[in-house]
């Protein structure tokens, strides 16, 4: 999610159990131990929760969108792995895959700001409710805007998907948390128009920081979609940064 990539399946080192505070569990897919990218500003773990109920056409890590019947990694030895990281790091990132997707999801937060760390969250906006729940415990939120929010299921592959999306988006505004939404773009996908449209939907929603993230086929399983050069438009992209506060184009 920062710019999605896939994930390196990283095995844990043998270390004692801690049992998490709660007594639910998040199902982790992936663990990154350190990470300068995905948490703006802050040095972080990032720990890839299993399960999304979208099928987005340039997803980067599709082995992430199933949730298997037991985690590849128990909960209770990633947070003991943060626990020993604890003092070296500022922050661990909650990426996926869908993490609002986890009912555990809160509790493991609450697991990780108890050891002294800040919360990053990524997420493609699923699921309204429970992003509510749990902004209070969230210090900076990369939120996936997949594309104009009447146009979601052409990317995500579910009708009316862009409706929690919507929703999602406001919510982060609302809260005042510090922000980024990004968009995944490739020509078969999205026009200069389409980018325009959506770029200025979200500033009038009151978005702050905004980036566009040309396709990268690594990861991807989707052979439809070819590697991407000279896009987007330079006029168009100069004209999208100018309705933002912060803006970023992150090249293939």
């Amino acid at each position: 999610m920062n710019h999605p990539f896939c994930l390196p399946q990283i095995t844990m080192p043998s270390i004692t159990h801690i049992n998490p505070v709660n007594h639910r569990s998040l199902k982790v897919g992936g663990f990154v131990p350190f990470s300068t990218t995905d948490f703006p500003g802050k040095l972080a773990a990032v720990v890839f929760v299993q399960g999304c109920p979208w099928e987005c056409v340039y997803c980067h890590n599709p082995h992430l969108q199933p949730r298997t019947e037991e985690s590849p990694m128990p909960w209770a030895d990633v947070l003991a792995l943060l626990k020993r990281r604890a003092g070296l790091l500022d922050a661990v990132v909650f990426s996926g895959g869908e993490p609002t997707l986890d009912p555990a999801l809160e509790d493991a937060i609450r697991d990780v700001r108890a050891l002294g760390f800040q919360i990053g969250l990524h997420t493609g906006g699923a699921y309204p409710k429970r992003l509510a729940e749990i902004l209070p415990l969230i210090d900076w939120i990369g939120l996936d805007v997949k594309a104009s929010f009447t146009y979601y299921e052409r990317i995500t592959g579910v009708k009316a998907s862009g409706d929690p999306a919507l929703a999602c988006t406001q919510l982060v505004v609302n809260s005042g948390i510090a922000h980024e939404c990004r968009t995944t773009i490739h020509p078969s996908l999205f026009s200069n128009d389409d980018l325009l449209i959506l770029a200025k939907t979200l500033a009038e929603m009151g978005v702050t920081h905004y980036a566009l993230q040309v396709f990268r086929e690594q990861g991807c399983d989707n052979e439809s979609l070819t590697p991407v050069s000279g896009y987007p438009d330079k006029n168009i992209v100069a004209q999208i940064a100018g309705m933002f506060r912060g803006f970023a184009l992150r090249d293939a």
